[in-house]
């Protein structure tokens, strides 16, 4: 099987939440990368593989914390939920994404979800058919939830860990 995209969350999957710098409202000014994420996409990017964003956030704090690190050109969809007005598990702000991508149904199973949420990105994956990816690298959200649609099809705990479960589902080295 080939990729046909990932999708990706902002905080605590891209970015490590508890470097952010906020101003007054809110917003994120800046923020430090998970190490070795930003080779990833740069790599995923390489392999022509297409990226979205699907994050809860602000509008501010992804075209920050993206630019801070020359990463806003590699997503060809942007689903913020202050834009969409709706946060995930809501089907639309996926759809929004998979629709920025050119995706259409016929796709959903061949797309990675990669978030850090259970009840929010991996909920929502799966209510897609999409690929669930937990991306569990720290225990700043829950870890375990009622709900058996939360259930991730993949989890990892490391960017290595990611980047070689990307590779085995697209079929090739990344």
């Amino acid at each position: 099987m080939t990729l046909k995209a990932v999708l990706f969350d902002l905080g605590d999957t891209i970015m490590d939440e508890a470097t952010e710098v906020k101003d007054e409202a809110g917003d994120t000014l800046r923020a430090e990368l998970i190490p070795g994420m930003k080779e990833l996409l740069l790599d995923l990017h390489r392999a022509g593989i297409p990226l979205g964003l699907v994050a809860d956030t602000r509008v501010a704090t992804h075209r920050n914390v993206l630019g801070q690190h020359g990463l806003d050109r590699l997503f060809g969809a942007l689903a913020i939920s202050d834009v969409v007005g709706v946060c995930k598990p809501h089907p639309r702000i996926f759809l929004e994404a998979l629709a920025g991508l050119g995706l259409g149904p016929a796709d959903y199973a061949r797309v990675a979800m990669v978030g850090n949420v259970l009840e929010r990105d991996v909920l929502g994956a799966n209510r897609l058919g999409l690929i669930s990816i937990w991306f569990h690298w720290n225990d700043r959200r829950p870890t375990t939830s009622d709900d058996p649609q939360a259930a991730p099809a993949y989890t990892v705990c490391s960017v290595a860990g990611l980047r070689a479960l990307l590779a085995r589902l697209h079929g090739s080295a990344l």
